[in-house]
């Protein structure tokens, strides 16, 4: 019995050892299936990346001369800003100048023609200056003596001669 009791036991054994055997091969089959497949997709990930570095490559590369081209253009258009500011500083200079020459061409006209008028008779002149419009006739006052305008003003129209003193004396 005793030896029926341990050959069944090396039977037993021996059948486990041949189960575990097999279950060993199975997963080892499992394993090299499963290996393949993993390699295959570590290729695909490896293509992935290299396909993302090239594009990301590509998108520095666009960025970079994007960059470059907003700078050139930065620059020109600095450089029109500055013509454009020079060219407005010589037109507001030459705008003064010709504001100033045009003053003194008016003085110098009314001096002429404040001359004109002290040259002539008082009655003569207050027709004139009665024909003309009131804030022209009271700057053609304002340029002569007080007393000529005195002159001036007694022989014109009551009603002229206070709305142009009423000028004068603002």
């Amino acid at each position: 019995m005793i030896k029926l009791l341990l050959l069944s036991t090396i039977i037993f054994t021996s059948l486990t050892a041949l189960e575990t055997s097999d279950r060993l091969f199975d997963c080892t089959e499992i394993f090299k299936s499963r290996k393949s497949e993993l390699l295959i997709e570590l290729e695909r990930i490896d293509e992935q990346k290299q396909a993302l570095s090239a594009l990301k490559a590509a998108t520095e590369e666009l960025l970079k001369k994007r960059e470059t081209k907003v700078s050139q253009d930065e620059e020109v258009v600095e450089r029109k800003l500055a013509e454009i500011t020079a060219k407005e500083k010589s037109i507001k200079k030459m705008l003064k100048k010709n504001e100033d020459i045009l003053k003194k061409t008016k003085n110098i006209k009314m001096n002429k023609i404040a001359q004109t008028f002290a040259k002539m008779k008082a009655g003569s002149a207050a027709n004139v200056l009665s024909n003309m419009d009131s804030k022209e006739a009271s700057s053609i006052l304002s340029s002569l003596k007080p007393k000529t305008v005195g002159k001036i003003l007694t022989k014109m129209d009551a009603k002229k001669a206070s709305e142009l003193t009423v000028i004068l004396a603002k």
